[in-house]
């Protein structure tokens, strides 16, 4: 494709979007007019129009150019995967858990807690997706995640009426902390639990045997060695 024609289908891009933007600007006017701003309907509209405003990053895009920019800002579409061997590592990284006692645990405000082995929860329908993690001023890597919906867990769990977040902590022992997030992104699989990385299980450095995978949040909050998961009603 000569540069001429690759100039053009950039701007018919930007024009396509700017029409898709004005779109869902106009349709959440209208939806806010109706009083309705808050319902299913219009909670996709805007999750659409989130989409919509983020900058898209061409192919081929350098990972250390994103180290200080923010994932929400960012469409990675045409983003290239890094290879596992170039991934990085902030905070713990050689926590061992012994899969023979190892159980996640799905508590807090539900009907039913569970507890699940590994070899249940890799049996479990798998969600895979394409996201950018990026640990400011540090680093930056984009990877193919592949896990299980925690929607899923918490509808089998039972999740009773009120949660507005769940938390998830992980590391079990001296080292554990804990990170909270929207019900509204878990219901959506914005944030999910991953096992397996670009194909392969996931490295005991990089969370083994589960870790947060959270779209366009930050690295700091994507917690490794998850084992419980908490929906709490603030």
């Amino acid at each position: 494709m000569d540069r001429k024609q690759a100039n053009k289908d950039n701007i018919q891009k930007e024009i396509a979007m700017e029409k898709r933007r004005q779109f869902v600007k106009r349709m959440l006017g209208f939806f806010a007019g109706m009083g309705v701003l808050f319902s299913p309907l219009a909670t996709g509209l805007r999750l659409v129009w989130a989409k919509a405003k983020k900058i898209i990053l061409p192919k081929g895009t350098r990972m250390e150019t994103l180290v200080g920019k923010n994932p929400a800002d960012l469409d990675t579409q045409n983003l290239d995967l890094t290879p596992l061997q170039e991934f990085e590592t902030m905070g713990l990284d050689d926590h061992h858990v012994n899969l023979n006692t190892w159980q996640l645990e799905i508590g807090g405000n539900v009907q039913r807690p569970l507890k699940l082995t590994y070899s249940q929860i890799v049996q479990m329908p798998s969600i895979e997706r394409n996201v950018l993690l990026i640990c400011p001023g540090f680093f930056a890597y984009h990877a193919r995640w592949k896990g299980i919906s925690v929607a899923n867990l918490l509808e089998t769990a039972q999740m009773g009426t009120g949660v507005t977040q769940v938390a998830f902590s992980g590391p079990q022992g001296t080292y554990e902390k804990t990170e909270r997030f929207p019900i509204e992104d878990i219901r959506s699989d914005k944030v999910f639990l991953a096992y397996n990385v670009n194909d392969k299980a996931l490295p005991e450095k990089h969370g083994f045997p589960l870790r947060i995978v959270a779209e366009d949040y930050y690295g700091g909050e994507w917690v490794k060695y998850v084992y419980k998961i908490t929906a709490n009603k603030s």
